[in-house]
């Protein structure tokens, strides 16, 4: 290997300083593309699309679960796919590892669903092989072929005005691989992270950055100002015990 050169502390300061500027034009230009997106046109779905869940037959609005925002990643899993029956899509599985806590995203007002063609008996026996806790739906019908998942893996974001569907945002091929967290999910949405800081047509629903943050368990209780504002949690770590 031809490594880089090993120099002072003071020199390596000076290149990380350097490389600095770059990763922060890096990232206002995300959240400009972000903004971009939240400004994007919409598309109306009128297909009242059929899914089967856990508890039965479901329709695309029923993946809301009641919430404002849903995120659908398809996910191959299903005859054909290498593996089957006993394992999933590589690359598939490999992100849904990787999806953050979905607490976070539900407390945005926005839900994250996995779709297959598979029975659910066996998406029920892979998600508990591999401890997924995703809600995970078996398409059947069309959806993947409109939705421009049917040959490859793909995210769509949607957002419901009442019963009406709209389809806001589609992204698949390399553009999956930097998603996981839920940041990066919520700027794929229509509404975004729904934070102060950011650029949002007007009337968009924005809260202060890091008061609504909570514990993935703790989203039923208030997260106020003065817990974000406290001395515990100033640092973004939390107490800790000192040795």
């Amino acid at each position: 290997m031809n490594m880089p050169p090993i120099v002072s502390p003071q020199e390596w300061e000076a290149a990380r300083e350097e490389l600095l500027v770059k990763e922060k034009e890096l990232t206002r230009a995300r959240d400009a593309l972000a903004a971009e997106r939240r400004r994007m046109p919409r598309l109306a779905v009128q297909k009242d699309y059929a899914f089967e869940g856990p508890a039965g037959p479901a329709r695309l609005l029923d993946l809301f679960e009641g919430r404002r925002q849903l995120i659908v990643y398809r996910f191959f899993f299903e005859p054909g796919v290498s593996g089957w029956p006993d394992r999933g899509c590589r690359g598939c599985s490999f992100m849904a590892d990787q999806v953050a806590h979905l607490a976070h995203l539900n407390a945005r007002d926005t839900t994250f669903v996995n779709v297959s063609r598979a029975p659910q008996a066996d998406i029920e026996r892979w998600k508990a092989r591999m401890g997924w806790e995703i809600p995970w739906y078996t398409i059947t019908d069309d959806f993947d072929a409109d939705f421009g998942v049917d040959e490859w893996h793909g995210t769509n974001a949607f957002l419901r005005d009442g019963d009406q569907i709209f389809r806001t945002y589609f992204v698949n091929e390399r553009g999956d691989e930097a998603l996981g967290s839920a940041w990066a999910y919520l700027d794929l949405t229509a509404l975004g992270r729904q934070e102060e800081w950011e650029d949002s047509p007007a009337g968009y629903p924005q809260t202060p950055p890091y008061q609504w943050w909570n514990l993935h368990d703790e989203y039923d209780a208030a997260t106020g100002v003065e817990a974000a504002l406290s001395d515990a949690s100033a640092s973004q770590r939390g107490s800790r015990s000192r040795a």
